[in-house]
Order: C-alpha cells, then sequence, then structure tokens
C-alpha cells in the first residue's frame, strides 16, 4: 500500500521528555505512533471496509499485524552499543 506522511504540532517540551525516556527504556517513538494508529484503524474502521482495502490492495490483516508486532520486538530490543 502507498504510505501517507502524517505531520503534527506537539507541545516542544513535551516532544522532548517523550523522546528521553523512551531512549532510556529502548522504545522507538515512530514504532509507538504506528501501533497506536494502527490501533486507531482497527477500533474505529469497521470489518468490511478493512476487508475491502485489505482485498484491493492485496495485503492481508495477518501481514500488517505480523509488520506492527516486528515494529515492536523491534523497539524492544537493544540498541547496538555506539
Amino acid at each position: 500500500m502507498k504510505k501517507a506522511a502524517i505531520s503534527l504540532s506537539f507541545d516542544e517540551e513535551k516532544l522532548s521528555a517523550i523522546r528521553m525516556y523512551m531512549t532510556k527504556k529502548e522504545a522507538d517513538l515512530d514504532t509507538e505512533l504506528l501501533s497506536q494508529l494502527d490501533k486507531l484503524y482497527e477500533k474505529y474502521v469497521p470489518v468490511n471496509v478493512r476487508d475491502f482495502i485489505t482485498e484491493r490492495y492485496g495485503e492481508d490483516e495477518t501481514a500488517i499485524t505480523k509488520n506492527v508486532a516486528t515494529a515492536q520486538n523491534k523497539s524492544n530490543a537493544p540498541c547496538p552499543p555506539k
């Protein structure tokens, strides 16, 4: 599927704090945001619409779920030494 970019405005100090504490827990902000977007998609988009999108673009729900799980595992994996 074609990807779309999202641009948000958020308080700079809060974002800095999020990044700082996520780094300490070896979490990735992009991965977490993508995971939340997938949850919103599943919560608000009716199943029949999700099925239509899946059929139209050829990516099944399990592949999407596996991609999210893989991304989450990467965010929990230790960072390589610098």
